[in-house]
């Protein structure tokens, strides 16, 4: 089984999924894979499938109390839907066991976009170039945390201002505009800070945000330095990067902005998805 799965994680990253999808889907199918002591792939069945989407919802964390979340179990039934789809079209099953199957559907998005207030405050206590650009990259152009991690030097051109997606979700490519005091901000953090001694060695050339080390900055150092913001601004609840992308898809609808636009804005494929994203209320200020 070990070979298919690294197969499933070639295939994943061939069609351009991001990395951390390459890691969880594999892992979710392995553990369905363990769990129903399965040795033919061609031989599963689909009381199997069921069997184990049952025991989700029984299954122990592995740290920690308590038992998965309904979001996680979809990212499992998710992770079984594109790996025997995977299989079926690749002719290696001549029987998808998951096609068909009903499963609840997780509840809605509970991710609260923040106020415009809390994101004046976390402007107001951040206090380094790269504090700014931090929030001005998940926020002010609503990167997702891969293209984040993505973003080169070369993406970036502050005269022109625009910002370029190379590779977002679905290896899909989009234009960001930004403003005259975004496209300033993050030339100043790459000017005084990435091309500065801020940085004792530059691992990555073409990295446009370095960790101290010199190396490509990575989600979860983007996310530590994010929450040392919050808790500087006094923002008392968890607080990630898909909040800050989340907040500003909901501050442009309230600002006036179409949701198609929004949806190009954030590089979604389904307006569908911008719903979720944003939650327009339009007695709150606007964006000024």
């Amino acid at each position: 089984m070990t070979t298919i799965l690294h197969a499933f994680k070639l295939y994943l990253y061939q069609v351009g999924y991001s990395t951390g999808t390459q890691a969880m889907l594999p892992a979710c199918v392995g553990e369905f894979l363990e769990q129903q002591h399965i040795k033919d792939i061609s031989q599963v069945e689909q009381v199997q499938v069921k069997v184990f989407y049952t025991w989700l919802h029984e299954r122990p964390l592995k740290r920690g109390n308590g038992g998965l979340s309904e979001r996680m179990i979809h990212h499992y039934v998710y992770a079984l839907q594109t790996f025997f789809s995977w299989l079926e079209v690749t002719g290696q099953i001549s029987y998808n066991p998951i096609s068909g199957l009903k499963f609840k559907r997780a509840t809605g998005n509970t991710r609260q976009p923040l106020t415009t207030t809390q994101i004046q405050q976390l402007f107001t206590v951040a206090t380094t170039c790269k504090e700014i650009a931090l929030l001005h990259l998940f926020y002010s152009c609503g990167l997702r945390c891969s293209e984040g991690e993505a973003l080169n030097t070369g993406d970036i051109h502050y005269k022109k201002r625009l910002l370029y997606v190379r590779a977002g979700k679905g290896t899909k490519r989009r234009v960001v505009p930004i403003t005259d005091k975004v496209a300033k901000d993050l030339e100043t953090y790459y000017l005084q800070d990435r091309c500065s001694g801020q940085v004792k060695r530059v691992k990555e050339e073409e990295a446009y945000m370095l960790n101290k080390g010199g190396y490509r900055m990575k989600g979860n150092q983007y996310n530590r330095l994010l929450k040392e913001l919050t808790g500087k601004a006094g923002i008392d609840h968890e607080v990630s990067l898909h909040h800050l992308r989340h907040s500003i898809a909901t501050h442009l609808l309230q600002g006036g902005m179409s949701m198609e636009k929004v949806r190009i804005f954030l590089g979604h494929s389904c307006i569908d998805t911008t719903r979720i994203y944003a939650k327009p209320d339009m007695n709150q200020l606007k964006l000024l």
